[in-house]
């Protein structure tokens, strides 16, 4: 079984709406993907998606780490961010591999959590350490020294996979042409279409909001 995991806090600009073109696109260009997991606080249904309460409280991003919870884990399970487009073929996603995460586009070596592939419940460790002291982790500084300008879930990850070990390999590496990072310059995308900062689907270039619009 692969299933494609999804995180969604009221509060800000994501609502349901993102959640469902998410897994059109996803369910379009990912063979062999079985289901698609929104974890939220949202009450109404999405179609095509399962949705699972949060367990905790964790504000903004923090509420990513529970995408990590053992019993949501299948044999595949991808993670994936709401602001990012399916354009074509990303099956490579579904394979069952070696675990991957996407490389911070301007902090190279720096594991991004936008994207993560990983088996069973291999990443479970990343909740269950994070939950065990949640206010620590998320007071900046808690991961020492570390070159990211914000911190977030993903320094916290990256900081507990390094203590794991072995790190897992960047997506960029395993299938480098599979993810592109939106530029309003250019008129074609890669397959997984990322976004970086303010950029986001709902304000890019008209042909990529298009594509998103009708995911």
């Amino acid at each position: 079984m692969v299933t494609l995991t999804t995180v969604l806090r009221s509060g800000g600009r994501y609502e349901p709406i993102w959640v469902e073109r998410l897994a059109r696109g996803a369910r379009r260009h990912i063979a062999g993907l079985d289901r698609i997991v929104c974890i939220t606080d949202f009450d109404e249904a999405m179609d095509g998606v399962e949705t699972v309460k949060f367990r905790h409280d964790w504000p903004k991003w923090w509420s990513k780490f529970e995408a990590f919870r053992p019993e949501l884990s299948d044999d595949v399970n991808i993670l994936c961010d709401l602001d990012t487009i399916f354009m074509s073929s990303a099956s490579e996603l579904a394979s069952k591999g070696d675990a991957v995460v996407m490389e911070d586009h301007f902090l190279k070596s720096r594991a991004s959590t936008a994207l993560m592939r990983w088996n069973k419940d291999d990443f479970s460790f990343l909740y269950e350490r994070f939950k065990r002291d949640s206010d620590h982790w998320i007071a900046p500084g808690s991961c020492g020294t570390v070159p990211n300008s914000v911190h977030g879930d993903q320094v916290v990850v990256d900081h507990f996979l390094r203590d794991q070990q072995p790190f897992p390999g960047f997506i960029q590496n395993e299938y480098p042409d599979l993810l592109d990072f939106y530029d309003p310059v250019r008129k074609n995308s890669g397959p997984v279409l990322i976004f970086i900062g303010d950029s986001k689907p709902d304000n890019a270039t008209a042909d990529v909001k298009d594509a998103w619009l009708n995911s």
